[in-house]
């Protein structure tokens, strides 16, 4: 899932929740990041050898995006979740209305779209706004990377997965530095889950190229309502 449009964290976290209960918040979140550069970096690799990559776009983007993102996770425990979690939810729902609102958004590269102001824009958002969020938080940051690029440099939906997982990439290794020298990291368990994500990204990321675009849109559209449904749950009704 995580490498066909992002969201991999809506799995790993409360699996880690609950596998340790009192676990805390921030040992969570580097243990989960041990695992997802496993799985981010392998569906990069994957997408690379079999689709065009917007360097100009993703190189900085990802450059920022390791800086941006260890000051996410400095941050990480800093900010209460009933703080967070109505944002996430207005940004989630104004994506899922978008996507269907908008039917044709991605299913096929929108090259006019690519301006100058467009790709600074993109940079900014990816490797900084989405980038200090993946390191604060974390879940769903794949998929806002994937509506980025796709709506402000009229990338597809396979080329906006592609690019999100080289950011997605450096998002979660500035994140981790940060995690591993405060001792917020289960090396063993996190280790032995990153094996499982290596496995889990060359499948999906060989299935988003084999099967298209209208394949990873329909996926997008299912993780961000499952997403939406999950935290609405935390927040109104598990409180």
């Amino acid at each position: 899932m995580d490498a066909v449009v992002g969201g991999g964290g809506l799995l790993l976290l409360p699996a880690l929740l609950v596998a340790a209960p009192g676990v805390p918040p921030a040992t969570a979140l580097g243990t989960n990041k041990l695992a997802a550069i496993a799985g981010t970096a392998t569906a990069a690799v994957t997408y690379a050898r079999r689709t065009r990559m917007d360097w100009a776009v993703v190189g900085p983007a990802a450059g920022l995006a390791v800086v941006c993102a260890g000051l996410g996770a400095a941050l990480a425990g800093a900010v209460p979740p009933a703080a967070y979690r109505p944002v996430v939810l207005v940004v989630l729902v104004s994506v899922a209305l978008l996507v269907v609102l908008r039917p044709r958004l991605g299913t096929v590269a929108v090259p006019g779209r690519r301006t100058r102001t467009r790709v600074v824009v993109a940079v900014l958002v990816a490797g900084v706004g989405v980038a200090i969020y993946d390191g604060l938080i974390g879940p769903a940051t794949g998929t806002f990377l994937v509506i980025a690029f796709t709506a402000l440099v009229g990338a597809d939906f396979v080329q906006g997965s592609a690019m999100a997982k080289v950011v997605n990439a450096g998002t979660n290794a500035g994140a981790l530095a940060v995690f591993a020298v405060t001792g917020h990291v289960w090396w063993l368990l996190g280790a032995a889950m990153a094996v499982c994500n290596i496995a889990g990204a060359v499948v999906g990321a060989r299935m988003a190229l084999r099967r298209g675009s209208g394949f990873v849109r329909v996926v997008l559209l299912v993780v961000v309502l499952a997403l939406v449904g999950r935290l609405g749950y935390d927040q109104w009704v598990a409180g």
